[in-house]
């Protein structure tokens, strides 16, 4: 059993038993963000945290052992993303990239925004033209340094 087959059985679980992100998050007792990048491929478990995303999603006990790998992170099937929500999400940072590249380094100076200490946070904003997803993200910021 691998990474990929392991993902694609709690997707099928998911949908098969009505199981929501933020209840699994609850049950792991972190974020639904981390949680769900955890379920979806992206982070790794500990032993006791892949034993209850085993056990919520009715994955057989070998699927313990590939949840605690380390992933191959940010891997997509194609170079520039197809799903329309993910397109967007590549846009934007095409779009309003070098903004933020600049904005970042007159606030901080020169250097980086962490994915590895990092948080972020997605939430519904209701609004009377439509509601609003909002999506926050912090990472520690890394200076570069000389040698």
């Amino acid at each position: 059993m691998n990474r990929s087959e392991v993902t694609e059985r709690i997707k099928e679980s998911k949908i098969q038993n009505g199981i929501r992100w933020s209840d699994v998050a609850a049950a792991l007792g972190g974020s639904k963000e981390w949680v769900t990048a955890g379920c979806l491929g992206q982070m790794a478990f500990t032993a006791e945290q892949a034993a209850q995303v085993a056990a919520i999603f009715k994955l057989p006990h070998e699927a313990i052992a590939v949840l605690q790998v380390p992933p191959a992170r940010g891997t997509l099937d194609t170079p520039v993303p197809s799903d329309p929500l993910i397109y967007r999400l590549y846009e934007i940072v095409s779009v309003y990239g070098t903004t933020l590249k600049e904005l970042i380094h007159e606030e901080f100076g020169d250097g980086i925004m962490s994915a590895i200490d990092f948080r972020m946070e997605v939430v519904r904003h209701e609004d009377d033209a439509g509601d609003r997803v909002g999506i926050t993200m912090s990472g520690k910021f890394l200076p570069y340094k000389p040698y």
